[in-house]
């Protein structure tokens, strides 16, 4: 397959300056009194903080969200607000379910590589404990003329409520994580990804502690401490991260019953949780960061994003965008020192690995001769996942694209490729690289 090289203007190029992310804690824990907007607004404060940047040369602020609240769906901008930042840093916010904070990096870098922006702030923030609780469509359709109209009596809403009886058709529906097409929720569709792929119980259970133990070690050694900001909350303050196990073992794992199917194999240790958290990361066109005398830590090389059939493999687009981001950069998968995959489910993550390393899937799904190459554990996920580190949906993009360029930066390494899958049958990659 001939390569395609991914080019940019001259001092356009896209480079990350650093990141910050808030401690990732289970949902309805530490971190349950904060919104996603106070979230966000926790890391790109902290962020502007440590990196000493100067408000007035911000241009915009780019975020990722996917539990947004009701009212205020432009978290991007209630941050500019909330922080007292220049009203004229204008704000976005950008969904791509378990993507949309890497989507708010690439939407960064491909505005200052445009020349519309030269600093900008991108990443994500969710709060699985503060998703909205939705009322049936039968109640917002009845009560909601009376609300709207203003004029309405206690006898009104009573009349109305009458003839929405029985009481079971009108309460609140507990929010759901199913694909709309399918009905079917994620964990369903990484068990049938399990069978069809012949990933055993084992497996999974073995990459799971893999991610625990390398998470563990990354926080043991300091190694996180460069990337995560202490946050204060209403019952004080949190400073690190609630989900990582060092002390699991396979016979822990192994012991924990099936999730999603009573024969099956996805379990709640070898699948990523429920979690609150944000991650902010602060990108510069390389001709801005050279002015203002900031050393960037990577570059924004390439990137792809793909979809893929629901009903198939719902979680299997990272196998497919990874080598696209690839070829646009100019690189196979052997020539990358580093690979982070988002580990929404070991399953999901083993799927992808084995149709990388896959003669048939590349003939039939990438138009590939031969397979796209294979993933040495030893480069995979090297300081843990998703699994261990959990997942507030649209902070993991940034998170990731974080560890990847302090990793770039602090070793010897030149290249890293992403993959992060997401709800709807989408996947999501990119190639970050070490900037000299």
């Amino acid at each position: 397959m001939a390569k395609k090289s991914y080019s940019t203007p001259k001092g356009r190029r896209a480079v990350v300056i650093g990141g910050l992310r808030t401690p990732f804690c289970k949902a309805f824990t530490e971190l349950t009194k904060l919104d996603t907007i106070a979230l966000g607004r926790a890391a790109v404060g902290g962020l502007l903080k440590k990196l000493d940047v100067a408000p007035r040369e911000i241009d915009s602020i780019v975020w990722g969200g996917v539990v947004l609240p009701p009212l205020t769906v432009n978290v991007g901008r209630e941050i500019v607000l909330d922080l007292r930042l220049p009203h004229s840093i204008e704000g976005m916010t950008v969904t791509r379910a378990c993507a949309s904070g890497l989507q708010a990096i690439t939407t960064a870098a491909a505005s200052i590589e445009r020349g519309d922006a030269d600093v900008v702030i991108a990443g994500g923030s969710d709060s699985t404990s503060n998703a909205p609780i939705a009322f049936p469509p039968k109640v917002v359709q009845s009560m909601g003329p009376l609300v709207l109209g203003g004029k309405a009596s206690p006898a009104d809403y009573l009349g109305v409520l009458a003839q929405m009886m029985p009481l079971s058709e009108i309460l609140p529906r507990v929010p759901k994580i199913a694909e709309r097409t399918t009905g079917e929720v994620m964990g369903e569709s990484a068990e049938r990804m399990a069978r069809r792929n012949e990933i055993s119980r084992q497996a999974q259970d073995e990459l799971a502690l893999r991610s625990h133990q390398r998470a563990a070690a990354a926080i043991t050694s300091g190694r996180f401490d460069a990337e995560t900001t202490p946050v204060e909350t209403p019952d004080g303050w949190v400073h690190g991260d609630n989900l990582v196990r060092a002390d699991t073992n396979l016979d822990k794992l192994s012991g924990l019953r099936p999730a999603f199917a009573k024969d099956g194999s996805v379990t709640a240790g070898n699948a990523s949780p429920l979690t609150d958290g944000a991650a902010a990361v602060l990108l510069m066109s390389e001709d801005k960061a050279k002015a203002l005398g900031y050393k960037p830590l990577a570059a924004i090389r390439s990137w792809s994003y793909v979809g893929v059939d629901p009903t198939d493999q719902l979680l299997i687009g990272p196998a497919l965008c990874m080598p696209r981001a690839l070829e646009r950069a100019g690189l196979e998968l052997a020539d990358v020192d580093l690979i982070d995959i988002h580990e929404a489910f070991a399953a999901q993550v083993l799927s992808v690995i084995k149709m990388l390393e896959s003669d048939g899937f590349a003939r039939e799904r990438l138009g590939r001769d031969k397979a796209v190459g294979r993933v040495d554990s030893e480069r995979l996920n090297v300081h843990g996942g998703s699994i261990a580190i959990g997942h507030p949906f649209a902070a993991t993009g940034a998170r990731m694209v974080t560890t990847m360029s302090n990793e770039l930066a602090a070793s010897d390494k030149a290249t890293a490729v992403l993959g992060i899958c997401a709800a709807g049958g989408l996947g999501a990659a990119a190639v970050l690289e070490r900037v000299a």
